[in-house]
């Protein structure tokens, strides 16, 4: 795999099963910062839940329904880093009252797929 010019090492599969061994740890660490520092920010994953329920765009005030116990600064600044980072596509429209409606990107979609992916995890295993 090949990412900006950048060789990314595969993880071997064993089994069926995820082996780190030949890793440097300090490297792995440094290469999911990015991502923890992103998705880890309080809200940040329930903003894409609306998101990920429906082909259609969130308008702001939607999310400030659903995101209770935010505020309007909070969840401002989350969606400007979720746009900066490529996952959320803003459009607004030079409407009387404002209207700004927020899509997921193709690289917010994938994202949204591997979060979903790590809740079938968390289900499947927190039963036993």
């Amino acid at each position: 795999m090949e990412t900006k010019g950048q060789t990314v090492k595969q993880l071997p599969m064993y089994n069926n099963e995820c082996s780190f061994a030949g890793y440097n740890a300090a490297n792995l660490m440094k290469e999911t910062a990015k991502i923890r520092t992103l998705i880890t920010k309080r809200g940040t994953i329930e903003m894409l839940i609306p998101l990920c329920c429906s082909t259609d765009p969130v308008r702001h005030r939607e999310f400030r329904k659903l995101l209770k116990g935010f505020s309007s600064k909070t969840l401002a600044r989350r969606l400007k880093e979720l746009e900066k980072g490529g996952i959320l596509e803003r459009q607004a429209y030079n409407e009387i009252p404002p209207r700004v409606e927020y899509r997921l990107t193709s690289k917010g979609q994938e994202l949204v797929e591997s979060i979903i992916t790590l809740l079938q995890w968390m289900r499947k295993w927190s039963k036993s």
